[in-house]
Formats: structure tokens, C-alpha cells, sequence
């Protein structure tokens, strides 16, 4: 039998392949570098020009770019008027930062459990969670897979809560047709170093159904009632006022200019993710060991993360080996994540039960993901299948 390289085998590649490398080119550069040379480097004309540019894409008139998706989530959950005593619901199944924003106002994170074909947010089990204190429900579109918010958005209307869409996987998204943005009270986008578009770090709010950020602008930059840009500008005056306790959560132009041609490439990227997918799914999509997560027929897919899982018992091995397996073979591999129950500070700090919570906290032990970017070559591709099925073949039960 083929041994796998973590066994004595020779490696499939010799030079690894990354799990994610970020597409930059002569564009990305050259917008920066004009940037560079302009005098203006934060917050302005740039900005503004990549929030036009989101607003089109996402089909909403309310776009303020910030410095992180979570910085969008916090002020999402700010302008929802979400406070100490407060309880926000979203799911197990998540990144940290999803959660850890409503802590940060002193209210109270509610995990519920997720569907187990595409491990989103399980609107049946937000229905049985809201209480008289909950404030507003953050549902995540896992691995770029949008939730399903035919459910979640009435059920969040008819209890007077704000409906939160944390898409930080899924700005090439749809449901039923309707783009990310306009699918929730509030939407979060992150451009972090992995994601399908990226500014280095960075993020976006988005708001729709009457919601308005002029509050959300203010409360990004400090409180000030003008930001820098007003001030410095040809038709600016110094004079400003502290309104509120802000922050600073502010994009600036040299992120901005990245996004910008980065949103040229953005379909042409997704096309490319999409046929990467369909090799995965047509290779793997019939192995006994393995289970694919699903794509609704009423989604678009955005495509951030490929992920599968390995069904109980079919292995000799548990996933993590598996995972060790593929990096000896110079795959490059990630999880997806570990459920927040399992984490520490949910389980001792806020009393989450790993056992109230078992799809999410078996998926967080099963599931992995391949390496999914748009300049993956199809000689990439063939390696990442020849490493997984040589490893699936060795330790099958």
C-alpha cells in the first residue's frame, strides 16, 4: 500500500502548498503606491470610493467601512442598543469574535446549536432561546454559505429584535437571489488576509430595511461629528464636537485602494473557487469516509472555505491525524472551527454544556478544510486529491 509521507512515504509535494495565499498583483500595487504618493493616507477619497463601490455590489444605500469585521459586529450590536443585562443569540459553530462582541458590552452571549448539512445557525433552536432579555440574533453564513434567513427575519420581527448577519465568509453570497446586505437588519463583511477579498485587515457595516450608520460614522472616529477628511479637506472647518464615547474603527485609504482592486478581480476569483469546488466534489463527493457540507439549491455559495468531514468510524484515525497527514504530504490545512462550547472561557466563564450543543461540537472535531484560492493551479488541485485519498486509503477501518 501507498504510505502516506507522515508514514515513510515520500511527500506528494515538495514544496508545500499553502492553505491560503491572497491574490495581489501589479493592480493592488499600483493602487497603493498611488496612495502613498497622494499625502493622503487615512480615512477619504478612497474609502468613500470602495464603500460606493460595496453599496453596488450589495445593493444597499448604507455602506461605512471600518478596520475589522469585528469592529462592524460590536458596532452593529452599538446601534442595536444591545447592553449590560442584555442577551444576544448566535451559534456554537463560529469564530470567537462572533460572540465575544456582545461580552464586550456587557451582555450575555447565547449559543444554540447548528443544521449539520451546512453547520449554520439552526433557526428552531433561536426560536426556543429568546427569552425576555434577548436583544438581537448574530447568524453567521458558514464557510460562505448564507443562513437561512426566511426564517431567521420574521422570527427576529416578530419579537422586536435586531437581526444581525455576520458574513465575514460570504460577500459573493445570495439567498433566493437577494445579495448579502440586504438580508439582515445589519451585515458584517471582513477583508482579512484569507478572505475572498482582502484589504490586509478591514471590514464593512451594512444596514438595510430603514436602518441608518449616521450614528455608526460618528461612533467610529471617536465621537467626533467630523471625521478627518471634512476637516482637512478644501471645504472643511476645524471646528468639530465630541458627541459621544467613540472609538477608532475607521478604514483607511491605503486598505481602501487594496479593495478597490481587488473588487475588479472579484467575480473572475469567484469563478475560479467555484471550479476548484466542483474538482473536490466530483473526486470526494462519493467517498464512504467522508461527508461534503451541503449547498441549498435557493444559495449562492460564496465559496471562502472548502470543508469536509470524516464520518465516525470510518477512519483508523481521528481527524487530527488525518490533519498531521496531509501537512507531512506538504498540504497546507486548517479547522473550521472548534465549537465556542469547548472553548474555556464559554464553558468555565459563561456555563455552556458541550453536551447542549452536539452537532456543533462533533462537527468542531470532524471537520477540516483544503486549500481554496483563486490562483491554485489544476496541478494544486490534483496534489491536495492525491495526498487526501493516499491518506484516506491507509487508515480506512
Amino acid at each position: 500500500m501507498d504510505r502516506p509521507a507522515l508514514e515513510g512515504g515520500k511527500p506528494v509535494r515538495s514544496a508545500p502548498l499553502p492553505f491560503h495565499r491572497p491574490h495581489i498583483g501589479p493592480e493592488e500595487e499600483q493602487a497603493v503606491l498611488e496612495v502613498l504618493r497622494s499625502g493622503w493616507l487615512t480615512r477619504g477619497q478612497k474609502v468613500a470610493a470602495f464603500e460606493a463601490r460595496l453599496r453596488a455590489h450589495c445593493g444597499t444605500d448604507q455602506v461605512l467601512a471600518l478596520n475589522s469585521c469585528t469592529a462592524a459586529l460590536e458596532l452593529a450590536l452599538l446601534l442595536a442598543d444591545v447592553g449590560p443585562g442584555d442577551e444576544v443569540i448566535t451559534t456554537a459553530m463560529t469564530f470567537a469574535a462572533s460572540a465575544n462582541v456582545a461580552v464586550h458590552l456587557g451582555a450575555r452571549p447565547v449559543l444554540v446549536d447548528v443544521e449539520r448539512d451546512t453547520l449554520n445557525i439552526d433557526p428552531g433552536a433561536v426560536a426556543a432561546a429568546i427569552g425576555p432579555h434577548t436583544r438581537a440574533v448574530v447568524a453567521v453564513d458558514f464557510a460562505g454559505h448564507p443562513a437561512e434567513y426566511d426564517a431567521l427575519a420574521p422570527l427576529a420581527a416578530e419579537h422586536g429584535l435586531a437581526l444581525v448577519e455576520d458574513a465575514a465568509h460570504a460577500l459573493e453570497g445570495r439567498y433566493r437571489g437577494r445579495p448579502v446586505g440586504t438580508l439582515a437588519d445589519y451585515t458584517c463583511l471582513s477583508f482579512y488576509a484569507n478572505k475572498n477579498l482582502t484589504t490586509g485587515e478591514g471590514g464593512a457595516l451594512l444596514a438595510s430595511g430603514g436602518r441608518d450608520l449616521e450614528r455608526g460614522a460618528v461612533l467610529s472616529l471617536h465621537g467626533m461629528s467630523r471625521n478627518a477628511w471634512n476637516r482637512f479637506g478644501a471645504d472643511g472647518s476645524w471646528h468639530y464636537d465630541i458627541t459621544e464615547a467613540g472609538y477608532k474603527w475607521n478604514m483607511f485609504d491605503i486598505q481602501a485602494a487594496l479593495g478597490l482592486a481587488q473588487m475588479d478581480r472579484l467575480a473572475g476569483a469567484h469563478q475560479r473557487r467555484e471550479a476548484i469546488v466542483a474538482r473536490y466534489e466530483s473526486a470526494l463527493g462519493r467517498h464512504p469516509g467522508l461527508e461534503l457540507l451541503a449547498t441549498r439549491e435557493h444559495v449562492r455559495h460564496a465559496r471562502h472555505l472548502f470543508m469536509l468531514r470524516l464520518r465516525p468510524g470510518a477512519m483508523r484515525v481521528d481527524r487530527d491525524r488525518v490533519l498531521g497527514a496531509l501537512k507531512a504530504e506538504g498540504i497546507g490545512v486548517a479547522v473550521h472551527y472548534r465549537a465556542l462550547p469547548e472553548m474555556t472561557f464559554y464553558r468555565e466563564r459563561l456555563g455552556c454544556d458541550p453536551e447542549r450543543f452536539p452537532v456543533a461540537v462533533a462537527a468542531g472535531r470532524e471537520v477540516m478544510s483544503l486549500p481554496l484560492f483563486p490562483t491554485m493551479t489544476d496541478r494544486d488541485v490534483d496534489d491536495v486529491l492525491t495526498a487526501l485519498e493516499r491518506i484516506l486509503a491507509f487508515y480506512q477501518a
